[in-house]
Parts: C-alpha cells; sequence; structure tokens
C-alpha cells in the first residue's frame, strides 16, 4: 500500500505544478526597436561633429564590424534606403530593453560612467546625462516616434 499512496502524492503533485504552469501569464513579446525613431533621432547622432573626436560615422562607414552606409557624394543625411539598411547594422549592437549590454551605447561612453575601456574613436559621452546618450538609450529602451 505505501507504494500506491506515493505514486498517488507523486502524480497529485505534478498535476497541480502542470495547472500552476498553465495559469502563468504569457513571457512579454520581446521588445521592437522603432525604425522612425531610429531614422530620426538616432541616425543624426552619428553625423554630429564633436570637438576633438571623429564624427561617428567617419570610422563606422569603412572597415569597422558596426558599419553604417555610405553617404551619396552631396548629400547630407542618408536616404530611406541607406537608413533601412543603418537600422538593421545598428540592431546587431544592441539589446533591445537592456543599456547595459548594448555596444552602441557602451563603447562610446567613458569607462567611469559604466562604458568598456576601449574604443577606438574616443569616447563621446562623459557621462549617461549626454543629451545624445540619452537618445540612443531611449531607443533601445523602446522610445517610438
Amino acid at each position: 500500500m505505501p507504494r500506491l499512496i506515493t505514486a498517488v502524492v507523486v502524480f497529485g503533485t505534478a498535476m497541480a505544478a502542470a495547472r500552476a504552469g498553465a495559469q502563468q501569464p504569457a513571457s512579454p513579446r520581446p521588445l521592437e526597436l522603432d525604425y522612425a525613431f531610429f531614422r530620426d533621432n538616432v541616425q543624426p547622432i552619428f553625423l554630429h561633429k564633436r570637438e576633438n573626436l571623429a564624427r561617428c560615422y567617419v570610422c563606422h562607414s569603412q572597415g569597422t564590424p558596426f558599419q553604417l552606409q555610405p553617404l551619396t557624394p552631396a548629400t547630407a543625411t542618408w536616404d530611406e534606403e541607406q537608413s533601412r539598411k543603418n537600422f538593421d547594422a545598428v540592431r546587431k549592437v544592441v539589446v533591445p530593453g537592456d543599456t547595459t549590454k548594448s555596444l552602441l551605447l557602451l563603447m562610446p561612453l567613458a569607462e567611469s560612467a559604466g562604458g568598456t575601456p576601449f574604443h577606438p574613436g574616443g569616447k563621446h559621452f562623459q557621462s549617461q546625462r549626454d543629451p545624445e546618450w540619452q537618445t540612443l538609450a531611449a531607443w533601445v529602451q523602446g522610445a517610438r516616434k
């Protein structure tokens, strides 16, 4: 008889666990990055001129793993097709929803502010309070246009 009681208890515990699992809410949908916010707010940051530093575009339009589209001669910004390609490239260096794992935010951020120890193009942001860093972070965290 003890085996039958043990089997009933084990079976009952397994059924209760299965019911509890079935009642849990579904996992939230993965965060999607907004293209319009990227195009209008993030992408211009790559062209911004900074004192004593190259624009992001200068290095990231040639020979780096994170590569932006080259600008068409005599233009100041990217067209729609180039912007879509830039969006795809930049999505590879962010973890949607997580600013602490997104290289887009960590590489150009000063190490003292939570960034990586080295970025070949220099440290563009000395603080997470920098308005451009805040714009990048907002996009990574799901900001929408």
